[in-house]
C-alpha cells in the first residue's frame, strides 16, 4: 500500500494542513530569532517524532544553534499512557550554563516533559523553556509552562508530520485524525 492508499483508508480527516504548519512554524522560529539573540541555545528535540518538527524548526531560527537528541519511552506501541517513563538515548553533549528549548512534536497528559523537564533541570542550564508544536491540553494531568506553542488540538489520536501510530504515519505531511478503529 502506497501513502496516498494509507492515508485514503486510515485518516478521517486533515486537522492542519502543511500549509498552516509551515506558516505556525516560521512563525515561532522568528520568535525564538527575538528571544534568544545572543545567547547559547540548544535545541533538544525528543525522539522520533519531534525530529520533524526540529528539522523545520531550526531552519526558520536565524540564530547560530546546537541540536541535540534525547529519546525518551512511555508509550510503547500502544496509544494509552503507561505512567512510565524511562530515558533511552541521552544527550550526546553537555548543556550546563546554555539555553535549552525542548522540542516536543505533541504534549498531552505532560507527564512526559514533566520528566524530561526535571532530568535536564539537574544538569545546571542557565534557562529550560518548552516548545511544542501541538498541545492537547484536555489531557494534561500536571501544570506545564509551554513557551512556544503551534497548535492546540482536541482530544483525538492525530499522526503525520512526525506523529505515528505503532512506527507508521510519520511521513505525511500534514497532521490528520487517524481513525483508529480500522487498525485495531
Amino acid at each position: 500500500m502506497n501513502l496516498n492508499d494509507l492515508v485514503k483508508t486510515y485518516i478521517k480527516e486533515i486537522l492542519i494542513t502543511e500549509e498552516e504548519i509551515h506558516k505556525r512554524v516560521v512563525e515561532i522560529g522568528k520568535e525564538i530569532t527575538a528571544d534568544y539573540a545572543g545567547k547559547d541555545l540548544v535545541l533538544v528535540s525528543v525522539l522520533r517524532g519531534g525530529a520533524f518538527f526540529l528539522a523545520d524548526l531550526s531552519r526558520a531560527i536565524d540564530l547560530p544553534v546546537t541540536i541535540d537528541f534525547i529519546a525518551i519511552a512511555s508509550y510503547g506501541s500502544t496509544s494509552k499512557h503507561t505512567g512510565i517513563v524511562r530515558l533511552v538515548k541521552d544527550l550526546e553533549e553537555p548543556i550546563e550554563g546554555k539555553d535549552v528549548l525542548i522540542v516536543e512534536d505533541i504534549i498531552d497528559t505532560g507527564l512526559t516533559i514533566q520528566y524530561l523537564t526535571k532530568t535536564l533541570k539537574a544538569r545546571k542550564p542557565e534557562t529550560i523553556e518548552i516548545c511544542t508544536l501541538l498541545d492537547k491540553s484536555v489531557r494534561r494531568l500536571v501544570p506545564l509552562s509551554i513557551k512556544y506553542r503551534g497548535f492546540e488540538i482536541p482530544d483525538v489520536f492525530v499522526v503525520g508530520y512526525g506523529l505515528d501510530f505503532d512506527q507508521k504515519f510519520r511521513n505525511i505531511p500534514f497532521i490528520g485524525i487517524l481513525n483508529i478503529e480500522e487498525l485495531i
